[in-house]
């Protein structure tokens, strides 16, 4: 028995370790794009090896339980279709037994992921938006991109092209109203140059041959200037990051602390349950993974690796999409979301226990 089950654990691991690399690099291969465009603009290579290892733990909390699944639909699904499973139980031994080892690594993996979610994970996101934020302003133009707006205050910024590391050419600027509904200044450029005073947190852009349009007033006026300056308070939206804590980036105890407070106050504390309540859920995808993917897997007894990998696509995204989905429900508290958010993890544990005990009294 022993050897068998170690059998068993041996291929569930060298799958488990190829499905967790592949995924994770999958999912970080988004930033990655945008980090080598923004390494090319001569951003510091450490700050976004800091920024990849900070967002590391809230996506292995993804792609840990999207590993157990998919290893159980790939080792299981062979041990069936050789009849392994078959020759298993002829010999007397039970499904549980087979899968014992595979339960413990799994319990410990449900651990790691909870620890990640509730921990580690949400602080070190936080540090990475801030990290993000700081870094992108000591190199302004990395905020830039030509023909994509940037938002900056008050501010939409367009420019045509880079000439160097501060300087741009053809930039266009609307200045917006309070209300961020209507455009009160148009501002067309030549050329644009951008000074950061890091001190004072403040950039200066200087624009030179440029056409300021005035939408205020009733005719429009335009006016042609050789040199505009003006500046932009970008310590301002740094200070944001760090006074404005959002519930995601919030430690277990910390949310509950506000969880606490706000109930005192009578506040609605619907967002932040919802945010409690989807993290332990995510943390505890591995066992409903597990308990689904293996029955599933022993049924469909295909050899083919596709084929279960697409079934594990299938219920990883359905899963994940559905949390997901009552996360966004927080704005109707009378449908109580935070309760809504264990209906995936209740309906895979529920449906794979059943087809399991059904399995090992077939």
């Amino acid at each position: 028995m022993k050897t068998l089950n170690l059998y068993v654990l041996k291929n569930f691991l060298i799958t488990f370790g190829m499905a967790i690399g592949v995924l994770t690099f999958v999912m970080l291969g988004a930033r990655l794009v945008k980090i080598f465009e923004y390494i090319s603009q001569g951003i510091p290579v450490v700050n976004f090896l800091l920024f990849m290892l900070y967002i590391m733990p809230i996506v292995l909390t993804f792609t840990v339980p999207w590993a157990v699944l998919v290893a159980v639909m790939l080792v299981f699904g062979r041990l069936s279709a050789d009849t392994e499973i078959t020759a298993m139980r002829a010999c007397g031994v039970s499904i549980l037994q087979v899968v014992s080892p595979i339960l413990i690594v799994t319990f410990f993996m449900t651990l790691l992921c909870l620890y990640l979610q509730v921990e580690v994970g949400p602080p070190l996101l936080g540090k990475s938006r801030s990290l993000m934020a700081a870094t992108v302003v000591d190199q302004p133009l990395a905020l830039f991109e030509p023909g994509k707006p940037v938002d900056f205050e008050n501010n939409i910024i367009y420019i045509d092209d880079k000439i160097s590391e501060d300087e741009v050419k053809d930039i266009q600027i609307f200045t917006m109203d309070d209300k961020r509904v209507n455009v009160e200044q148009d501002i067309t450029a030549a050329r644009g140059k951008f000074l950061v005073d890091k001190n004072k947190q403040l950039m200066t852009v200087v624009l030179t041959d440029c056409i300021i349009i005035d939408k205020k007033s009733k005719p429009e006026t335009r006016v042609f200037n050789k040199t505009v300056e003006f500046t932009l308070n970008y310590g301002k939206e740094l200070n944001k990051i760090r006074i404005g804590q959002k519930a995601k980036y919030m430690t277990l105890k910390e949310l509950l602390g506000r969880i606490r407070i706000d109930k005192r106050l009578n506040r609605n504390t619907c967002e932040l349950e919802v945010e409690l309540n989807q993290r332990i859920a995510f943390a505890l995808s591995p066992i409903a993974f597990l308990l689904l993917g293996l029955p599933l897997a022993i049924r469909t007894s295909r050899r083919e690796t596709s084929v279960n990998l697409f079934l594990s696509v299938i219920l990883a995204g359905g899963f994940f999409m559905s949390i997901i989905l009552c996360d966004s429900l927080t704005n109707f508290p009378q449908i109580y979301p935070q309760y809504l958010l264990w209906l995936p993890n209740l309906v895979f544990q529920i449906v794979g226990a059943v087809m399991i005990y059904r399995i090992a009294n077939h």
